[in-house]
């Protein structure tokens, strides 16, 4: 029985122009990445002219929410979030998702892999509620608590619960929560392993498992403990496998993960074409006064900047407080409490820039973020990539700076 429970055209000096009723719950946990910065990077990787979107570039999806043999209360909570037509992942994910099947979904961030997954599971759920257990693992604190916000915003009303099992929050009361079966448990590989080792989370009866941005989990070094949690599954499942590539230890990963899957790949370019992408030249000139001219130009509204360090980050947000802008940081050094408040304030409005370090870039999913800002240069294009997928979302445009010394 389950228990509820509460140098350009723009003047910066690029050049070489190319081509959901839940849980109480507790907040972010991941390891940190141990990378030596500095690494080359062609700095023309970072300028790209953003194309317009026109009618005949648009996905014609083949479905409508409404089409999909789901639950009318499901439909309900679609409608009221103002879905009307899937993009992409989704039209092409859920119905195999609802048939059963063994998923592997290769897509760009930013374009909707969350409902993809949530939809057609809760849906599951809905229809066998003693009996069909989702376990969510995800790279970040901060995507795992995004999930669990979507999962009750699509759910509400439906009587399914979720358990957020992630670090720098109570274990004990995880565990607590882990004791009325909740139907979905979302969360990181590190803190899901350890509640596994004490016996906390039924690993044999997740029937339904989700690997989400399985490229990030591997890049970050969490290789070993996703092994080892897959290793506790049961054999009798349905697995689904979203990753933006599928290469190396992500595709060992996969090997073991999957059964006769089925594969859509919607991926397009490595950046979105919606993004514009040049550099700042700093030639020895104080960074932060370059900044800070930035900051104040006509249309940085919602920025997010990224640095190389917690320390560097916290030093940067002070600086920017001092001449008066509305900024707040989030990062490892961080208590759980305070970078929610950030995230919650930045998706609000209430400031005007949010910095960050890389752990958390892919978990952060805010709507209309005008600018992303590398005031450090990223380690590798891929990290680069992630960042800049938190602007031009939805088919808007952005833009992405990045500080080049």
């Amino acid at each position: 029985m389950r228990h509820g429970y509460s140098g350009s055209s723009n003047g910066y000096g690029g050049q070489n122009r190319g081509g959901g009723g839940f849980s109480a719950r507790g907040r972010f946990g991941n390891s940190p990445r141990k990378k030596s910065f500095g690494a080359y990077i062609d700095p023309s990787r970072f300028v790209n002219k953003a194309k317009e979107v026109t009618a005949a570039e648009e996905y014609v999806p083949h479905n409508s929410f409404a089409d999909f043999e789901i639950s009318e209360m499901l439909k309900k909570n679609i409608a009221s979030r103002h879905y009307t037509h899937p993009t992409p992942i989704q039209d092409q994910s859920i119905i195999h998702i609802l048939n059963g099947k063994d998923v592997i979904g290769i897509a760009n961030t930013g374009t909707g892999k969350t409902a993809a997954f949530l939809l057609p599971l809760i849906d599951k759920v809905s229809k066998n509620m003693d009996h069909e257990t989702v376990l969510i693992v995800a790279p970040t604190r901060e995507l795992a608590l995004q999930i669990d916000d979507e999962l009750r915003a699509f759910a509400k009303g439906m009587k399914i619960y979720s358990t957020l099992a992630i670090g720098g929050a109570s274990m004990y009361r995880q565990k607590s929560e882990l004791r009325r079966n909740p139907h979905f448990i979302i969360g990181t590989p590190g803190r899901l392993k350890d509640l596994a080792k004490q016996g906390a989370i039924p690993m044999s009866q997740c029937n339904n498992v989700v690997l989400d941005e399985v490229d990030r989990m591997v890049d970050i070094g969490f290789i070993k403990d996703i092994q080892h949690l897959i290793s506790l599954l049961p054999k009798d499942r349905q697995s689904l496998f979203f990753s933006a590539t599928v290469s190396g230890q992500v595709r060992d990963i996969l090997d073991q993960f999957v059964t006769n899957p089925t594969t859509v790949s919607v991926k397009t370019n490595d950046t979105a074409d919606s993004v514009e992408q040049d550099i700042v030249r700093v030639n020895g000139r104080n960074k932060i006064d370059l900044l800070h001219d930035i900051l104040i130009k006509e249309g940085f509204d919602k920025v997010l900047i990224f640095g190389r360090t917690k320390w560097g980050v916290e030093k940067l947000t002070k600086d920017l407080l001092q001449r008066g802008f509305k900024a707040e940081a989030i990062h490892g050094n961080k208590t759980q409490g305070k970078r929610q408040r950030a995230l919650d304030q930045f998706k609000r409005n209430e400031i005007q820039i949010l910095l960050a370090t890389d752990v958390a870039s892919r978990g952060i999913d805010i709507e209309n973020v005008s600018h992303v800002i590398n005031y450090d240069v990223p380690s590798t294009f891929e990290d680069y990539v992630h960042r800049i997928g938190r602007t031009g979302r939805a088919n808007k445009r952005g833009s992405a700076l990045t500080f080049i010394d």
